[in-house]
């Protein structure tokens, strides 16, 4: 979610009943701003990594939509993630793919998630169910507003995720829990990844 200062102010939860988010969410009068959609993403980068190593993302996302997206490196902040983020819509992926190679850029890993999107407390809460687990993520214009939502979610506020979900699969893969290149359904066919394996890692559930 793009906000009008450019600011992307969000924190993530990882799931263990993500059809009772779902549920409460309903109840609780949230407006589904976007029913369950399939997302593809490539991230971009220079061939010496300039973008990544320095926490910034070029990322190209189709989904009913194409977008072309640009975050720079995240502020230091225990409370949220808190970044620039500039995007625009674009009329064909596959064109912006190609403009994006030919400037010297290229696809160094793609990554797809299933997402439903709702509207509430003036938040933006979605649930994404990613190919090693479900997920949700509650962004808003300023943090107080996340606090409450997650709060009234009755979510673990100390269980809260700052990093991306390459950050995540990184760590998995450090960990020796994956050895696949791309963070895609078909991958993870064979792969299961357990609560115990992301505990491993640092990352709670938010919502026991």
């Amino acid at each position: 979610m793009q906000t009008s200062n450019d600011r992307e102010i969000e924190v993530k939860f990882y799931l263990l009943n993500p059809q009772k988010f779902a549920k409460s969410l309903d109840e609780k009068g949230a407006i589904l701003a976007q029913p369950r959609v399939n997302e593809w993403n490539l991230r971009f980068d220079s061939l010496n990594h300039g973008l990544s190593s320095t926490g910034q993302v070029l990322r190209l996302r189709k989904d009913q939509t194409s977008r072309l997206t640009y975050k720079s490196e995240a502020l230091m902040n225990e409370e949220v993630t808190d970044r620039q983020e500039l995007e625009v819509e674009v009329s064909s992926f596959d064109t912006m793919r190609k403009i994006l190679e030919v400037l010297g850029y290229s696809v160094f890993v793609m990554y797809e998630k299933f997402r439903t999107t709702w509207h509430w407390m003036d938040c933006e809460v979605t649930l994404d169910e990613m190919p090693f687990g479900n997920f949700c993520e509650i962004e808003a214009s300023d943090p107080g507003k996340i606090r409450s939502v997650v709060e009234s979610l009755d979510l673990h506020w100390d269980a809260r995720i700052l990093t991306s979900y390459l950050g995540i699969f990184t760590m998995l893969k450090n960990s020796g829990k994956i050895k696949v290149e791309n963070l895609v359904f078909s991958s993870f066919e064979k792969i299961k990844i357990s609560p115990s394996d992301f505990e491993a890692v640092n990352i709670h559930p938010g919502d026991m």
